[in-house]
């Protein structure tokens, strides 16, 4: 099983909006960086774990563990010409955006990242490295393990 951290800007989808949602699933669309698309093209699988992490907001930081619900499939808001996310470039033949459903695990009071910046355990971490901006990170065992027990700790 592997492990990610997936931001999201709680105005587009919080972890309430996820809890709120049918069947607690949200597909994960709007993601127009290569790297984090082949991360759920080539990478996910159903099952694996999603810290859900809420950026570009006055607090941010881990909100909550959701899974990964679904293969990766076409994102719909590429073909969609109202859509913040349209690509004029996409086709249904040959779409150039995917995504995944994630599922809520549960919500957790919010971890900060200045918690996680002064985590020892987290210093490698790809989210706190500087000028990281992919929406989806890889996040080790190490890492998943340390976080989940900041969690419990309180």
């Amino acid at each position: 099983m592997n492990h990610w951290l997936m931001k999201s800007e709680p105005s587009e989808c919080s972890i309430d909006d996820l809890a709120a949602a049918p069947g607690q699933t949200v597909p994960w669309v709007g993601v127009r960086s290569y790297q984090a698309r082949n991360f759920m093209r080539d990478d996910m699988r159903i099952g694996d774990g999603v810290l859900f992490y809420h950026s570009s907001c006055p607090e941010p930081g881990i909100a909550g563990l959701a899974e990964v619900a679904s293969a990766a499939y076409p994102d719909a808001t590429q073909f969609d010409l109202g859509s913040h996310y349209f690509d004029a470039k996409a086709t249904v033949a040959a779409p150039r955006w995917l995504h995944v459903d994630v599922r809520l695990v549960r919500k957790t009071r919010l971890l900060s990242l200045q918690t996680l910046r002064q985590t020892p355990s987290l210093a490698d971490m790809v989210v706190l490295r500087r000028g990281n901006r992919l929406s989806i990170t890889p996040v080790t065992a190490g890492e998943w393990k340390a976080v989940r027990e900041l969690l419990n700790a309180a």
